[in-house]
């Protein structure tokens, strides 16, 4: 590594730290270091659990996850296929126990076919690490799997066409705790007439799941020079952490 490098790996880090410290990230720590002291040997992930939600052998799920995935990058169940590059089905371990669903995919997730790769999704990361966890260890999808036009928010009757997938992947997963990023996800999840910042930062609960509704990463984007809004997203994901450790 030459002195440039050197300097932009230096430059990258401190940038990274000044987010956590934006945060009010006081240290950074997996959940899995105390959980591997009180689990058997055998569960030294906590993030997988054995089996499915319908108890099928990890071969009958993977067939399953096959064939709606297919089904998600072919559907035409509303008009928002016509302006697709392609469609977001979502990633992330499949048998994990935190999961984000966002609204739906961006430019950036249109053209790559990968959930929250744009700058929203940059920070989703960002915030992921700092509970500790990578992205390959938990489940990020999108209420809707087609970008709608110029980003807009997604109808009801684009929900109400593509919502099934989501449903099929929560029941696939089983997740201990879903995050809920943003209105359309809260709204969708939690069917509650209450406004987001009402229900921001208190559990609610889906189909016996723990939902945490928060702001959605973009909405931190256009404020970011507000450290209190993702000091309020943080106290949230604090929350999780919690219940995750319980």
């Amino acid at each position: 590594m030459n002195e440039k490098e050197r300097v932009e790996s230096l430059n990258q880090l401190q940038a990274r730290l000044e987010f956590f410290r934006d945060l009010g990230v006081e240290f950074l720590v997996s959940p899995r270091k105390k959980a591997e002291k009180s689990q058997p040997a055998e569960a030294e992930n906590p993030l997988l659990i054995a089996g499915s939600f319908s108890g099928s052998p990890a071969s009958a799920d993977g067939e399953e996850w096959e064939r709606l995935i297919r089904k998600i990058m072919s559907c035409q169940a509303c008009p928002l296929f016509k302006g697709r590059t392609q469609a977001v089905p979502g990633e992330g371990n499949r048998q994990a126990r935190l999961m984000f669903v966002g609204e739906a995919p961006g430019r950036d997730e249109d053209l790559q076919g990968r959930p929250f790769v744009g700058r929203a999704g940059q920070l989703l990361t960002k915030i992921i690490q700092a509970m500790g966890f990578s992205r390959d260890e938990v489940y990020i999808a999108n209420v809707i799997k087609c970008r709608p036009p110029d980003n807009r928010t997604p109808r009801p009757d684009e929900v109400k066409a593509c919502s099934p997938y989501l449903l099929r992947q929560i029941e696939l997963i089983r997740p201990r705790v879903i995050v809920s990023l943003g209105k359309v996800a809260t709204d969708f999840l939690l069917q509650s007439p209450k406004s987001m910042s009402e229900l921001r930062g208190n559990f609610g609960e889906f189909q016996g799941i723990p939902v945490m509704p928060t702001f959605h990463p973009s909405y931190l984007v256009r404020n970011e020079g507000n450290k209190e809004i993702k000091k309020m997203v943080w106290e949230d994901m604090k929350k999780v952490l919690k219940l995750l450790e319980s």
